[in-house]
């Protein structure tokens, strides 16, 4: 299919705007492409496959990434419903690939796992996206942070200030996702309030960027709809290039910047992205899970679109599922992280 991605500063001619069947959505200039929902699904869903401890049922589930051994999955479970305050689960489950429970930790640490990211070093990174709510004081002095942990579950680091929720050096709010380039240098998408009613100006937005022992760097972004702008922020990824790609949720777009904050293009055609995995070779899984759910993203279908960031293609269209969460190992199994309808972790294979 034509490479439907908008570069900086460059201005398409009616050609290109036919070509690319482009229109502007009028009042935010961003443009649209019909729906993408008949691409080929060559994979089967399996459900069921990971087995929790008797008398632990799965919850909403938003973050999975692949172990760096390649043979076991980490997952962000919400202790069986959809936060954790006051219950003594374990959040941080690993699995082998057959869905055996092998390690867990970070019980009694968060309110809301949201993105989980294994590092170049095998450590696991856990965002917690929510914090104090005025009413529960089990959630006092928790939330709106990033954690990072050994692989043995010791906690490495906390970005962020445990239970103040602010857009700051030093204070994080609503933190969704997290990502660690080879010269553990951290990139943190913060802010999951875009879409609410109410959101504006003052919404946090952006994209945070700490050196690898957590001092400050920079930070860009803000609440809108123009290029390098956010409407939640909801996953971050690192693509062969070192370039970073954020899932711009509320704006139904990929966004790609280089490492200083520097806007290079966007790519619709992936839909309404809540989650994010690139490759090696720049193939992005996407997942949807928001279209067509309360008449958002109309037309289009929830689900994981698979393509490739070098080609801007849309090949593959793994329909029927919603997970907010997606990884790949190394054969090609597809795993998917579900948030809604009481929560699942699926795995897709051909």
């Amino acid at each position: 299919m034509a490479i439907l991605h908008a570069p900086r500063n460059v201005l398409l001619t009616c050609l290109a705007l036919a070509a690319l069947s482009l229109t502007v959505v009028a009042g935010n200039g961003q443009p649209t492409i019909a729906p993408q929902n008949d691409a080929p699904n060559p994979y089967r869903t399996i459900d069921d496959w990971a087995t929790l401890p008797t008398g632990r049922t799965w919850g909403s589930t938003g973050g999975v990434d692949m172990d760096r051994d390649g043979q076991h999955i980490w997952v962000a479970e919400r202790c069986g419903g959809n936060s954790c305050a006051g219950v003594d689960f374990d959040p941080v489950l690993k699995f082998d690939t057959n869905g055996h429970l092998v390690a867990s930790f970070g019980g009694g640490l968060m309110i809301q796992p949201h993105g989980l990211h294994v590092d170049p070093d095998g450590n696991v990174w856990v965002t917690d996206a929510q914090g104090p709510d005025g009413e529960d004081p089990q959630r006092d002095g928790k939330g709106h942070v990033v954690l990072k942990f050994s692989v043995e579950g010791e906690l490495l680091m906390t970005l962020g200030t445990p239970g103040v929720g602010a857009a700051g050096r030093n204070t994080l709010d609503q933190p969704c996702d997290v990502v660690v380039a080879p010269d553990g240098t951290i990139y943190v998408a913060d802010g999951h309030g875009g879409q609410l009613p109410g959101a504006g100006v003052h919404t946090t937005a952006r994209v945070v960027k700490f050196a690898s022992d957590g001092t400050y760097l920079t930070e860009w972004g803000s609440h809108g709809t123009e290029s390098g702008q956010f409407r939640t922020p909801h996953a971050i990824d690192l693509d062969s290039r070192g370039r970073v790609v954020v899932a711009d949720r509320g704006n139904d777009r990929l966004q790609v910047f280089d490492t200083n904050g520097r806007f290079i293009e966007s790519f619709y055609q992936y839909s309404r992205p809540s989650g994010l995995y690139i490759a090696d070779d720049d193939t992005v899984y996407v997942a949807d899970s928001a279209s067509s759910r309360n008449g958002q993203h109309p037309g289009w279908e929830y689900g994981i679109r698979i393509g490739n960031l070098r080609t801007g293609s849309l090949d593959v269209f793994i329909d029927g599922s919603n997970p907010e969460g997606v990884a790949v190992s190394a054969n090609g199994t597809v795993y998917g992280a579900v948030v809604a309808y009481g929560g699942a972790l699926l795995k897709y294979v051909r």
